[in-house]
């Protein structure tokens, strides 16, 4: 038996794998540990999506690779070379290869290097985990997808779309409720395709997992624009049930067709303004969160303007900003870049005007009152969410999985301030 330290970064879906690679070590005969300086093997589950994130995993690899160690996740699959660069005994596991993790493990213990790189025809629906946080239940609903992006690296990595049968992630989520999760998030690559390649969709699973009887909440992931005219109006729909927060992530990375074009997004900034509309007639409330790329090498300052004005016209609650970087593999790698000077220049622009677009959505919420589910450890505390999945945070004493009646009285940029009132 080894102790083995496992720990992960980037989306949701490489938590999810996290947890069941930890579910995978402990039904192996083999125990995790909280910190590598007490392991026999480290295992790091990357992100690959932008270079300053791939520069870290870099940096922990190094760190890592004094004990025998295990780089799974979508670094390895997409750029084999450099991780071989930083440590050439490392052993390496895809994210769609978890089938093969303690024969990875065993072979690496023994101290013989293994790359296990291909996908394997294991689902990830129904594997054993251990959740990093006990109030959610992070269940993959599909790997890969079916988009063709010119700056993204995420289909290097995992391949076309897998959609999982809509029973047996039912059934997955019906075991996270009844082991004490509160919330389930529903995540992969691409949430808006999910099904097209198994004949359902998202909103039929959406419907089938309000269905469950128990008390719990759902968060539908991120999705990409160009699936929603297919799905949008069932979509919403669902919403309806009070179970569902209230809450959007898509994901429009520019407010220029022509960069959204050279992108191969597959939607034009008029498709995310509709949805946008759409979800915010029907509910009064409604979190809107959506992801912004400055600097793409065809980004001129007039499709630079363009993203501004969408941004201003349709008030985002939540925007992820990312400075465009070259990622190995990918189309636009390939172009002449924009000088570092400007991106960091638009960058900096979209900061200001995002938090100020932040500040304006949160401070419509003071004075609110109504029950919140604490579902999050982070460095300040226990922070909970509101029906429209708002982050709210309070100095009252709370525990994870609970629920209560809270009252917002002050705002920041990233959170809404309150206090219990019942």
């Amino acid at each position: 038996m080894a102790k083995i330290f496992v720990e992960a970064y980037g989306c949701s879906a490489s938590f999810a794998d996290s947890e069941m690679i930890s579910g995978l070590i402990q039904n192996g005969g083999h125990s995790l540990v909280d910190n590598s300086s007490d392991s026999d093997l480290n295992i790091v589950v990357t992100c690959s999506v932008k270079d300053s994130t791939a520069n870290k995993m870099m940096h922990r690899i190094k760190s890592l690779k004094s004990k025998p160690l295990i780089v799974a996740g979508c670094l390895p699959k997409a750029e084999k070379d450099t991780v071989e660069k930083f440590s050439k005994k490392a052993s390496l596991l895809g994210p769609n290869s978890l089938g093969k993790t303690l024969q990875v493990i065993n072979t690496t213990l023994d101290g013989r290097r293994q790359i296990a790189l291909e996908d394997s025809d294991l689902s990830k629906v129904g594997l054993p985990k251990v959740r990093l946080n006990p109030a959610v239940g992070i269940v993959e609903i599909a790997s890969g997808c079916m988009s063709e992006c010119t700056f993204c690296q995420t289909k290097l990595s995992k391949g076309d779309l897998s959609s999982y049968r809509l029973g047996d992630i039912v059934r997955q989520i019906q075991t996270e409720i009844k082991e004490g999760c509160k919330e389930i998030w529903l995540t992969s690559t691409d949430n808006g395709c999910y099904g097209f390649d198994i004949g359902t969709d998202l909103p039929s699973l959406v419907n089938a997992v309000v269905e469950i009887p128990e008390n719990f909440m759902v968060r539908v992931g991120m999705m990409n624009p160009m699936y929603m005219p297919r799905i949008k109006e069932r979509l919403i729909e669902s919403f309806d049930n009070d179970k569902v927060f209230k809450f959007l992530h898509i994901p429009v990375q520019c407010g220029s067709n022509k960069v959204l074009h050279d992108m191969k997004r597959g939607h034009t900034e008029g498709t995310f303004r509709e949805i946008v509309k759409k979800a915010r007639d029907r509910f009064e409330q409604f979190t809107i969160s959506t992801d912004i790329i400055v600097g793409f090498p065809s980004e001129t300052e007039e499709d630079f303007q363009k993203t501004i004005a969408l941004l201003d016209e349709t008030k985002p609650d939540v925007v992820n900003l990312s400075k465009y970087s070259a990622r190995p593999g990918t189309d636009a790698a390939e172009w002449k870049q924009l000088d570092a000077t400007e991106i960091k220049r638009r960058s900096k622009v979209i900061f200001e005007q995002i938090s100020k677009l932040s500040i304006e959505s949160n401070k419509k919420w003071i004075g609110w009152k109504g029950k919140v589910l604490f579902d999050e450890m982070t460095d300040e505390g226990i922070k909970g969410r509101n029906y429209a999945y708002k982050p709210i945070a309070v100095e009252d004493k709370v525990s994870m999985g609970e629920s209560h009646t809270v009252e917002i009285t002050d705002v920041t940029v990233k959170r809404l301030i309150g206090k219990i009132v019942s």
